[in-house]
This record gives C-alpha cells, structure tokens and sequence, in this order.
C-alpha cells in the first residue's frame, strides 16, 4: 500500500471513528434541553431587536446570502415557539432527523435575528454547529450498546468546532489589534467596564491580568491540540477550560455556556452510562421469589 493511501486511511479513521451510538443520545439531551435555556436567556435582545425599525437591520453574511425577510416580532416569537415545543421532542430522539432539523433551521435563524444588529457572540458558533449535524446521526438510545461511524463523524465535527471556536478568538485578536491585545489593558478595561467584587482587587496588579492575557492567548491557539490528547490529558484540557469559563463568569459576569455544552462531545459517555447500570443493580433491592418461582428453578 502506497504512503498518500495509508494516509488516507488514517485520515479516515481519525474523522470517522466507530463510537458508541449512546454517546448522541446523551448529547441530544443536554444540546436540546439548553436551547430552550439558551433562547428564554436571549428572549429580551432578540424580540427587542425584533422591534426595532427595519433600517437598523443590517443582516450577517448567511442571513444576506439567504435573502431572509427583515425580522418582525410575529417572526421571532414564532420561531421561539416552535424551539420551546420541538426541543423535548428532539431531545428524546422522537423522529431525530425531521424535529433535529427543525431545531437547526429555526434556531439558526433565531441567532440571526440576535446578530444582525451589531453585537455577534461567537460563543455560539459550536451549538449552531452542532444543531446541524445532530439529525444526520440517525436513531440513538441511551441503551443502545452497538458502535457507528455516523455517531463518531457527529462528534469529531462537534469536537472541531468547540476547539476553533478558541482558536478563531484568538485569530481575530492578533487580526484587529495584533499583540497589543495581549501587551495592553485588556482584562485591566474589561473589569473596569463590568468588573465584579471578586474581580476589582486584581487592578491592583495589573502585571498579573497581562500573564492572564499571554495565557488565555496561548491557550486558544493551542486549543486544536485537545483533538489529539487522550485520558488524562484531555481531562485536564477540559478542566482547563472550564475552570477558564468559571473565572470569567465569576471576574465579569460573561459566561460561555453554548461553547460549554459542547464539550460534552468530549465526554465518553458509555463510562458513564457502566457507572450508572452499576450503581443502579447496588442499591436496588433484591426482588423475593416466590415459592411458585423457586420451585421454577429448582432442576
């Protein structure tokens, strides 16, 4: 076998893998419970934006491209609707390709009502993903024991885009500002701006919040590596970033829950299902026979 085909083959072993098909009925769960989280969080800027008048409406490049009608308020709250009763549905897997796609179409263009007034979160770029490819894995239980590569091609496609949504981050800093991003006040402005009480002591040592900054830097550009770490290490890549999150709720009351919610396709979800069975079988009681039972098993 020829070198160009050996890649290949790893190539395709590496964005095809054979993962247990439990593992998506676990993350349809949380993806699809968030999003009506998610949307009642963002229920006050999106209808308000909504409201405002059609010439502030300047629509992101996909909404552009679609030639999506100006928002309205009738649209939004239809929109918001069909997420709050489709997301139970998609969530217990009930026709996963129709109400999965559904969710996609509407939740998509819900975020394009949010975003195309001016303020755009990239911290919802994973879940938009990640709605998308939900419905092309097919049926999946939380009982199911067999493996699939659609299940495994879902989740490498999540994992990739949880890990350039850090790695963007960071491409567009150094695009904008270059380094001065990590060489200026950055996080000295950010609490200043809307700094909490655990937050204001660090303008004491402002050498400090430029470590942070060199760090955080770091770290986004590294991100793509945690699509190659196992065990361990990817735990403590995980750790990482979700302390990251925590600190930055805690600093500035900013919080990356959509981002967050993806990580769950770094989590294996067969372990924790053996765990579950485990605890279950330990604590439930022993069922008494009866004696028309034992009498069954006696040979």
């Amino acid at each position: 076998m020829s070198t160009a085909a050996s890649w290949a083959r790893a190539a395709g072993r590496w964005w095809y893998p054979s993962v247990p098909v439990l593992r998506i009925a676990w993350i349809r769960l949380f993806v699809y419970l968030f999003v009506v989280y998610d949307i009642t969080s963002l229920t006050k800027g999106t209808m308000g934006n909504a409201h405002l008048p059609a010439s502030l409406y300047q629509p992101v490049w996909l909404a552009d491209m679609l030639q999506l009608p100006v928002p309205t308020p009738e649209l939004a709250e239809t929109l918001r609707m069909v997420m709050f009763v489709g997301a139970p549905i998609a969530a217990l897997g009930i026709l996963p390709r129709l109400s999965g796609t559904v969710m996609a179409v509407a939740f998509t263009w819900w975020e394009f009502v949010y975003m195309s007034y001016g303020k755009i979160d990239h911290d919802h770029f994973a879940i938009t993903i990640t709605l998308w490819l939900l419905p092309t894995a097919g049926r999946a239980r939380l009982w199911d024991t067999h493996s699939d590569e659609r299940a495994g091609w879902v989740i490498r496609c999540m994992q990739m885009s949880v890990v350039l949504s850090y790695f963007f981050a960071a491409w567009a800093k150094i695009r904008e500002s270059g380094f001065r991003w990590v060489t200026g006040a950055t996080f000295y402005w950010a609490i200043e701006r809307r700094g909490t009480s655990f937050a204001r002591p660090l303008q004491d040592y402002p050498w400090l919040l430029q470590v942070g900054q060199w760090v955080m830097m770091i770290a986004e550009l590294l991100a793509p590596v945690m699509l190659f770490l196992r065990r361990w290490w990817l735990l403590a890549a995980a750790l990482f970033w979700l302390g990251f999150h925590l600190m930055t709720y805690l600093s500035i009351e900013i919080h990356f829950l959509p981002t967050v919610i993806c990580f769950t396709a770094f989590v294996p979800w067969e372990k924790v299902n053996a765990v579950l069975v485990a605890g279950y079988r330990r604590v439930r009681p022993a069922r008494v026979r009866t004696p028309a039972e034992s009498a069954v098993l006696v040979p």
